[in-house]
């Protein structure tokens, strides 16, 4: 049988590649419910692991601690931060439908000052907004959509904790099982040498935009507490949880207390302020503080964020939207530590500067 000619082989290369980037987005999308926890119990991991090795080097105290006793401080500070997200949103419902009723009437409020000034014949009640629009929406059903996804929240919370547990216990036995599959000894050594620094990266990104999102967070519930926003703490939660999402997360980081900050305040100085401080934060972390901390680890064109945001939300959803970055950054980190697929790593950064190749001979 001859070989095909060099055209007909790329073609076919080429088919082949394309068939199985379809058969992997399907089963990225049939299998997402198994996925996803997974995926975030491995950015646990490695905000885990980053967490601990950024302990190592607290003065004095840092250096004596034993690496099991780094990664159980590193456990115990992140579960207790989750669990206290998870208690902050549960407790927030309760908060929420004792002020519906002020939140209606200044709604109605602005719908009817619109009203009045597009001269509008008849001024909008409740009464009639009741009629057209809200019976035609199942609330009870929204508020049990609601509480089901909160409830699923909390439950793949605790999936992703099992999964990074698992994962954890087994961090260092799957250094040695990827050095089993080698044959010589210097074969062995590089590929412990390659899968250390190439963990050290992906960590050190995770734990640093974690970081920043944590700072981020925080100054916004400091500006919104000092204000007089209602859910500051519930809203500067999202907003660091919105922070992972590229671009829309910091519009929407802004829109939602703007919105709520609408209904709260019968004066427009107050809405005004809100959104120019939280505005300026957002600039500040977004253009000052991330690159200043993350330097090249995010040197990602932005048409590969949006391409990689497209792709991995109309994979995964609202998860997907969040991961796209962290997924996408780590799979740059990866094409950048090998000398054969650095030239991807190139096309896929803003700038074309990403981390040099790991060398054999490097350190670790």
């Amino acid at each position: 049988m001859t070989a095909p000619p060099p055209v007909g082989r790329t073609l076919q290369n080429a088919f082949h590649a394309l068939a199985l980037v379809l058969m992997g987005g399907w089963l990225l999308w049939a299998g997402r419910g198994i996925i996803v926890p997974f995926v975030m119990g491995v950015m646990v991991v490695y905000v885990i692991i980053g967490l601990a090795e950024s302990l190592e080097h607290i003065p004095r105290i840092g250096p004596r601690l034993p690496r099991l006793v780094r990664h159980l401080v590193s456990i115990v500070v992140i579960g207790i931060v989750l669990a206290a997200i998870v208690l902050l949103l549960i407790s927030n419902i309760n908060q929420v439908a004792a002020v519906v009723p002020k939140y209606q009437d200044r709604l109605l409020g602005i719908i009817q000052s619109l009203a009045v000034r597009l001269h509008v014949q008849a001024e909008p009640s409740w009464t009639t907004l009741r009629d057209d629009v809200l019976n035609r929406i199942d609330l009870g059903g929204l508020i049990g959509r609601g509480v089901a996804s909160l409830s699923q929240i909390v439950a793949v919370t605790v999936v992703v904790f099992i999964y990074a547990g698992f994962l954890l216990a087994e961090w260092a036995g799957f250094g040695a099982k990827l050095r089993g599959l080698a044959g010589d000894v210097d074969r062995r050594a590089e590929i412990s040498h390659l899968m250390a620094e190439i963990n050290l990266r992906i960590g050190q990104y995770l734990a640093l935009k974690t970081l920043v999102n944590v700072v981020l967070g925080l100054a916004s519930w400091v500006v919104m507490s000092l204000v007089g926003v209602e859910f500051a703490a519930f809203w500067a939660v999202l907003i660091g949880l919105l922070n992972y999402i590229p671009y829309l997360g910091s519009f929407m980081g802004v829109f939602f207390p703007v919105f709520l900050s609408l209904l709260q305040f019968p004066d427009l100085g107050s809405v005004v302020l809100v959104l120019v401080v939280l505005t300026v934060i957002q600039m500040l972390v977004g253009s000052v503080l991330e690159p200043y901390i993350m330097g090249n680890s995010l040197n990602l064109s932005p048409t590969v964020i949006l391409l990689g945001l497209a792709v991995w939300s109309t994979l995964w959803g609202i998860p997907g939207a969040i991961l796209s970055v962290p997924i996408m950054a780590s799979i740059v980190i990866v094409l950048a530590s090998f000398s054969s697929t650095r030239p991807v790593a190139v096309l896929l950064s803003r700038n074309g500067r990403v981390v040099e190749p790991i060398s054999a001979g490097q350190t670790p």
